[in-house]
């Protein structure tokens, strides 16, 4: 019986082959936009740590004057050096690690201009037991180390193939700001996408090619290179904005919870901010955040305007290519009406002829699919030339190629249930008679 059906198709196809390459076209040119922009989309607001993230939460406290306070409004972002550092100390999370980001020059023989700039990353050794990140070679500092401010360093893939031409650099010396360090680890290939734990540059970045203790960091006064918010007088401080009691909220503070202790610790931020201010730090009353990865992504807006705008867009075209689909389909089973009440008084069942149908529709969404595919390709090899950073991450995947043939077969089907349903509706002998 499929036999049979894809045959009948067959030769309804190549007897319209207008209509049915129009079908086709119109089909595949909005399967290539929607897929186009819906890769883009997902590679943007993707699980940066999969599996993880919902467990994973971003430190928010309300240390600012009561200058401009508005009751519940969004704390800042960062925390101060002296509240970072108290909360590491008191260990209230299953895991914690301040950060901030930096820049170094590093000086190595294969550097042909003796020194390059690299970003870098202060942060404290519970960044590799939250976040994971997968390792070429050693793995990251521990305790002892931040406790002993050593200098340690761990370092990106791309970095280690520059300078160590890809072998172990375990135990090599680096010198970073003209200090020596002793490389620990090598990141393998991690690039979390967005760059979620920290959105104050370019989400889209890749992660820092040098990572070291923040302790180390703040020891050998090795200056930030991010966000400051600062609501006090801080030229007189020695250190100015980064000093320990400085009026300036500049660190990242991330913790690892279970679902359960969620609660628990946000209650212990409030009473840490009841005591501050009682202590006469904190002017404004206590209002804290706790959101999880997906949460801060969201929160940030890091997916841009414009791709949400360009996702509704295709869509809405998508739809527009499936309705005139829909007409075609429409006048082609008009014209074959005749044929349709002559294979019903033969003894065809309408059961057969939507099934003959939607054979049919299926070859068209088949081809669509197909050519579909190779729009998408050259869609995406479009956008990633674009200058956006973010444009070089517009890669097709094995699970939005599949996405792309149910599309296809899907929006298909959508097409044909209204010209099948219409076949076999209609008594033989009038189809027969009008014929």
């Amino acid at each position: 019986m499929l036999a049979y059906s894809v045959k009948i198709a067959t030769r309804s196809l190549m007897r319209n082959k207008m209509i049915s390459a129009l079908m086709v076209v119109a089909l595949a040119i909005g399967i290539g936009a929607a897929m186009t922009t819906l890769t883009l989309s997902r590679a943007l607001s993707g699980d940066p740590l999969p599996g993880r993230s919902d467990g994973i939460f971003r430190v928010q406290l309300d240390a600012e004057p009561m200058r401009g306070h508005v009751a519940g409004g969004e704390p800042t972002k960062y925390l101060t050096r002296r509240d970072a550092e108290q909360l590491l100390a008191e260990n209230r999370a299953d895991e914690q690690a301040v950060m901030a980001a930096g820049v170094v020059g590093i000086e190595h023989p294969r550097i042909a201009t003796g020194v390059a700039i690299s970003a870098a990353r202060y942060t404290s050794s519970g960044v590799f037991r939250m976040f994971a990140p997968p390792f070429l070679y050693g793995g990251g500092w521990g305790t002892a180390e931040d406790d002993a401010r050593s200098r340690v360093t761990v370092i990106s893939r791309k970095l280690n193939d520059r300078l160590f031409g890809g072998a172990n650099s375990i135990g090599e010396i680096l010198s970073l700001d003209g200090q020596s360090f002793r490389v620990i680890g090598v990141f393998d290939d991690w690039r979390p996408v967005p760059r979620f734990y920290d959105l104050s540059g370019d989400p889209f970045a890749e992660p820092e090619a040098v990572f070291m203790p923040y302790a180390t960091a703040v020891d050998l006064e090795l200056k930030p290179n991010g966000s400051t918010v600062c609501w006090g007088d801080v030229d007189a401080l020695a250190g100015g904005a980064i000093a320990p009691n400085a009026p300036c909220a500049w660190l990242q503070y991330w913790v690892q919870l279970q679902p359960s202790q969620k609660r628990d610790y946000h209650l212990y931020l409030e009473k840490y901010s009841d005591q501050q201010r009682a202590d006469g730090r904190f002017w404004r009353p206590a209002n804290v955040r706790l959101r999880d990865v997906n949460e801060w992504i969201e929160f940030n807006k890091v997916v841009p305007n414009e791709v949400r705008m360009q996702t509704w867009i295709a869509l809405g075209f998508l739809a527009v290519c499936l309705a005139n689909s829909i007409s075609l389909l429409l006048a082609k089973s008009l014209q074959q009406s005749g044929e349709v009440g002559l294979r019903r008084a033969l003894g065809a069942t309408r059961r057969q002829i939507l099934m003959h149908s939607m054979v049919e529709v299926g070859m068209i969404g088949a081809c669509g699919g197909l050519l579909g595919l190779l729009l998408t390709l050259i869609g995406l090899w479009v956008v990633r030339q674009q200058p956006d950073r973010y444009a070089q991450l517009a890669q097709l995947d094995a699970g939005m190629f599949a996405a792309t043939f149910m599309l296809a077969l899907a929006a298909s089907a959508m097409v044909g249930l209204l010209p099948a349903w219409r076949a076999m509706q209609v008594e033989p002998a009038l189809r027969i008679r009008a014929s």
